[in-house]
C-alpha cells in the first residue's frame, strides 16, 4: 500500500541556541548577585561577634548564609562554563584562563564557607560543654573567621582576572556593547590596587580606594548579566560563524498526511 508523507528540511533558527546560551549565562551572573549580597548580611552575627562561638548563636542563619555562598560559588563556575564555547572563538587561551579563574574563585569561596561552618560546629559541640575553655574557643573562632575574611578578599578579588580576561574577550568580539566590558577593564586595575593595599595593611575593604574600585566591577558584571538576559549576544563574526556551523535539522511537518487508500 503506498503511503505519502510531507517532510521539509529546515535549518535551526540561527540565533536560537546562542540566545539560550546568553540567557543562561546572564541568569547565572544575576544569581551571583542574588546570592552573594544577602549572604553578607545573613552572616553578620558570626562575622561581627568575637564571642559568637561561646554565645547563644544564630546557627540557622549562619548555615543559610553559607548556603547562599555555595550557590554563589556554583553560579560563578556556571558563568564560565556556559560562556566558554562562545568566547573561545575569540581567543581560546584567554577563555580557558577565564574558566580557571572562575573555578579558583569558587574554590576559595568554599574554603570560607567551611571555616564558618566549623565555627558553628564548635559552638554546638563545645560552646557550652563543661571544662571547655571559653578563651581558647574564642581564639579558635576568631582564627576561623579570619580565614573567611581572607577568602572574601582573595576569592572575589579574582574578579580582577575575570574582568581582564572576559572583559577583553567581550570588548574585542563585540558580543555586547563595548561600554559594558570597558567598565570592568577600568575597574580591574583599581580593584587590584585596593586588594594589594589591603594585603599589606595600608588599606581596608571599606576605604575610599575600595569604594572607588568596587563600582566598576560591580556594574560590569551586573550590566553584563542584565544585557545577556534581555538582549542576548549582539550580531558579530563569532555569532555568524556559530550559526553557519549549526547543522540542518530535519523536521516533519505534521505526521503522515495520507495513508493507504485503495
Amino acid at each position: 500500500m503506498p503511503t505519502t508523507a510531507r517532510t521539509t528540511m529546515t535549518r535551526r533558527a540561527p540565533m536560537g541556541s546562542l540566545r539560550k546560551t546568553a540567557l543562561l549565562a546572564g541568569a547565572l551572573y544575576l544569581v551571583t548577585f542574588i546570592a552573594s549580597i544577602p549572604a553578607l548580611f545573613v552572616l553578620a552575627p558570626v562575622l561581627t561577634d568575637p564571642s559568637y562561638i561561646v554565645g547563644p548563636g544564630a546557627d540557622t542563619r549562619v548555615v543559610l548564609g553559607a548556603l547562599l555562598d555555595i550557590v554563589n560559588a556554583l553560579a560563578c563556575i556556571g558563568t564560565a562554563v556556559v560562556l566558554f564555547p562562545v568566547v573561545r572563538r575569540q581567543n581560546e587561551a584567554a577563555a580557558l584562563g577565564f574558566v580557571a579563574a572562575r573555578v579558583l574563585e569558587a574554590a576559595i569561596i568554599f574554603v570560607g564557607v567551611v571555616s564558618l561552618l566549623a565555627v558553628v560546629t564548635l559552638r554546638q559541640d563545645l560552646g557550652g560543654a563543661a571544662g571547655a575553655s571559653a578563651d581558647s574557643l574564642v581564639t579558635v573562632g576568631a582564627a576561623l573567621v579570619a580565614v573567611r575574611d581572607w577568602t572574601f578578599l582573595l576569592g572575589p578579588g579574582l574578579a580582577v582576572a575575570n574582568a581582564l580576561l572576559l572583559g577583553t574577550l567581550m570588548y574585542r568580539s563585540r558580543l555586547v556593547p563595548r561600554v559594558i566590558p570597558l567598565m570592568g577593564l577600568v575597574g580591574a586595575p583599581l580593584l587590584l590596587a585596593s586588594n594589594t593595599a589591603t594585603m599589606f595593611g595600608v588599606n581596608d575593604q571599606f576605604s575610599v580606594l575600595s569604594l572607588i574600585a568596587l563600582p566598576g566591577i560591580f556594574f560590569w558584571e551586573l550590566s553584563l548579566g542584565v544585557y545577556l538576559v534581555v538582549k542576548g549576544f549582539k550580531p558579530s563574526p563569532i555569532t555568524a560563524g556559530m550559526a553557519a556551523l549549526s547543522p540542518p535539522r530535519l523536521s516533519v511537518s505534521g505526521q503522515v498526511l495520507a495513508r493507504a487508500r485503495t
